[in-house]
């Protein structure tokens, strides 16, 4: 058998990490208004740049919730499916991964995320195996739909393709 550059123990986490997103939940987010008073009476100017969402720091913060209770093996199907971009249409990937036993071991840690645009951001993540990093500093990406910030299909379906699973729907 040839290992794939990431060895045995990665295509043993990629498995596990497809098999974890499969169950997230989904987080609200919140509003702030962000305005500043110079002392003069100069109309307000954007300083919101063009590539980030409203509030970033509450985008952040339901991107690491959903990102967390996503790959958290305990969160029900019905959970991921809601914070997985086209989740309905990829109910039948997290159906069929959530009684893998790799999946129970799995979790994921955001490191990093930083916006592209105002609906997409980059996440970097450690994917983890029984608490330690399988795979460390992963790429990923999240994208806003439907007024939630979900696990992009593209991220699940690299994760499939690491695990050696190829022909899976969707991906």
């Amino acid at each position: 058998m040839v290992l794939d550059r990431f060895g045995a123990r990665s295509r043993v986490a990629a498995l596990a990490a497809a098999a974890v997103l499969v169950l997230t939940p989904v987080a609200a987010g919140c509003s702030d208004d962000d305005g500043g008073d110079s002392g003069t009476t100069q109309t307000p100017t954007q300083t919101q740049p063009t590539n980030q969402p409203a509030n970033p720091v509450a985008a952040k913060a339901e991107i690491t919730k959903n990102w967390t209770a996503f790959f958290d093996p305990k969160t029900p199907v019905a959970e991921k499916v809601r914070v997985l971009e086209n989740g309905e249409q990829m109910q039948p990937v997290l159906v069929a991964f959530a009684n893998d036993p790799n999946a129970a071991k799995s979790s994921a840690a955001v490191r990093a995320i930083s916006f592209t645009a105002v609906d997409k951001a980059d996440v970097t993540y450690d994917l983890l195996i029984g608490g330690q990093p399988a795979i460390p500093n992963a790429k990923g990406t999240s994208v806003e739909q439907d007024g939630v910030w979900k696990v992009s299909v593209q991220t699940l379906c690299a994760l499939v393709k690491q695990s050696g699973n190829a022909a899976v729907p969707g991906c």
